[in-house]
């Protein structure tokens, strides 16, 4: 079966599979391209078999904002190797699976993995991008976010992104200072919006570390309770975000930094997700 260096270019360009891997398929499938996209496939659940306890702690993350901006969108996708994670190919894939998430706005990962990606569901390019690329390939979260407003922000480095969400104002100064603020989550990464939003586990778990600290510094009865009050008052004004200073200018809290750019304008709600534990 004689395969032509055109017909090998063209199978690469609609499945992403390396040359070699390419020209052994339409020999395999005596030049059906059908034939061959299915042969890659089943290579790519092989080797995804194959690597099925390998860890994936390397990866990228993905964020982006519908055009009016009233939803946000995160994904991370994950590998084996940081260098598998700067490959073109690796991050086109995730670039076109955030782009399926916000064409059809899928609310869960079982809708996002079963999204339509060419030819193919999103899960079945996933395990075909492993045979690809030969390492395992995963999608280890996806978040949306609804609001007034939402921001998507990604980190230097791509293994770190934040979405915000925004109401009492709308425009592009709203946007801005959406980024300002996801930034500062990046950042500083909060534990919650605000004190009442910290998780009962998280604050019981700091009242009892902070009333033993109390207790061995002598301290006993309503001065220790008055003394650990006050400690953890510092603490959510250190891990809630709208009590955090404001990285940018200290002078002020993320929610008085809020209110100068609109009287109204607030969080209501964020999440931060990184490549890797």
């Amino acid at each position: 079966m004689v395969v032509t260096a055109q017909d090998v270019a063209a199978l690469r360009q609609k499945t992403g599979a390396g040359m070699m891997d390419c020209k052994k398929a339409l020999i395999e499938a005596k030049g059906d391209f059908a034939q061959a996209i299915d042969f890659l496939r089943k290579k790519g659940q092989k080797i995804f078999a194959d690597r099925a306890t390998h860890h994936t702690s390397e990866g990228a993350v993905f964020a982006a904002a519908s055009l009016d901006h009233k939803m946000s969108f995160l994904l991370v996708l994950n590998c084996e190797t940081d260098f598998v994670a700067k490959n073109e190919l690796f991050l086109q894939l995730g670039k076109s699976i955030l782009e399926a998430a916000i064409a059809h706005k899928p609310i869960s990962m079982k809708a996002l993995q079963a999204l339509p990606l060419g030819n193919q569901t999103v899960q079945e390019a996933v395990v075909a991008s492993t045979g690809t690329i030969g390492e395992k390939i995963t999608i280890s979260s996806y978040e949306t976010l609804t609001a007034e407003t939402t921001v998507p922000y990604i980190h230097t480095g791509n293994r770190l992104a934040v979405l915000v969400g925004l109401k009492g104002a709308q425009g592009e100064q709203v946007r801005t200072a959406g980024r300002d603020v996801a930034m500062q989550i990046a950042a500083m990464a909060p534990v919650a919006l605000d004190k009442n939003q910290v998780d009962p586990a998280i604050l019981a778990k700091e009242s009892a570390i902070i009333h033993e600290q109390v207790i061995n510094e002598g301290h006993k009865d309503h001065k220790a309770e008055k003394i650990t009050q006050g400690r953890l008052h510092k603490f959510f004004q250190e891990n809630t975000l709208l009590q955090q200073p404001f990285v940018k200018n200290a002078k002020l809290t993320v929610a008085e930094y809020l209110q100068t750019v609109a009287p109204s304008l607030t969080v209501t709600a964020f999440k931060r997700i990184a490549v890797g534990p």
